[in-house]
């Protein structure tokens, strides 16, 4: 029987983790704060957007 991957816990507010979403990406040349930064924002407005078309349902 195959075994089912074990996921972590994911915190509130996040859809996909920077953690997991940087180890898709090439080496980040710069500073990584300001991607980690920018793709946080992304990602909570998109858990928002979720929520609210659930709510609207």
């Amino acid at each position: 029987m195959p075994q089912k991957k074990q996921r972590k816990a994911i915190r509130p507010g996040v859809c996909f983790p920077w953690e997991e979403k940087v180890k898709e990406y090439p080496v980040i040349l710069g500073d990584p704060k300001i991607v980690q930064k920018a793709w946080e924002e992304l990602d909570s407005l998109a858990y928002l957007y979720l929520w609210f078309c659930i709510m609207q349902s």
